[in-house]
């Protein structure tokens, strides 16, 4: 009688254990495209995008602690100094395969073919540039500019203001396409 309770319970234990320990699927990977990450010795990991719509947000997104590309959403207006700070990757390598640094204020939307479909202006007493290969594209800035970091570009965008440049290698490695302007003056001011 003990002999058959004994295998009673073990055939109950058995497939209480089979039922339970079937096979386990995992989730097949998601195909939906998630921002990258990637790490360099000489920037900061985050390579997505920031986009804002509020004047806090645009202010954290241009911090050191921000994104390497801050997309307005709206004409957005400060009372106080602006800085973009901070050394950060585009996600993209160069031929040599190391991580591209740039750091783009995109003051426009656009559409999916990647046509400019609305332009804002940002307003700020005085905008200090100090992160690398920085550039204000298809917008507008009112303000000064005050630039302390070498390669900053204007792409499509217009300065109502001044552009000073804090050093001689910022100013000579400066670039404004056809499309871009300054009303004021653009001169070295150490």
């Amino acid at each position: 009688m003990k002999l058959k309770a004994i295998a009673l319970i073990m055939v109950l234990v058995m497939t209480i254990l089979a039922g339970c320990g079937g096979k386990t699927t995992q989730p097949s990977p998601s195909t939906t495209a998630s921002p990258s990450t990637t790490a360099s010795p000489n920037g900061d990991v985050e390579t997505t995008a920031s986009i804002v719509n509020d004047e806090a947000a645009f202010e954290k997104a241009i911090s050191d602690k921000g994104t390497w590309i801050i997309c307005a959403l709206k004409d957005m207006t400060f009372d106080k100094e602006l800085v973009l700070d901070g050394v950060f990757n585009n996600g993209k390598k160069d031929d040599a395969g190391k991580d591209i640094i740039q750091r783009k204020i995109a003051l426009y939307t656009q559409d999916e073919n990647r046509k400019v479909t609305n332009r804002f202006t940002l307003t700020a007493p005085k905008l200090t540039i100090n992160s690398p290969n920085a550039r204000i594209q298809s917008g507008t800035f009112k303000g000064d500019l005050y630039v302390a970091a070498e390669n900053f570009e204007l792409v499509d965008a217009t300065v109502e203001g001044n552009v000073y440049f804090t050093t001689d290698a910022a100013q000579k490695s400066f670039k404004m396409d056809e499309t871009s302007k300054v009303t004021g003056k653009t001169e070295l001011k150490q």
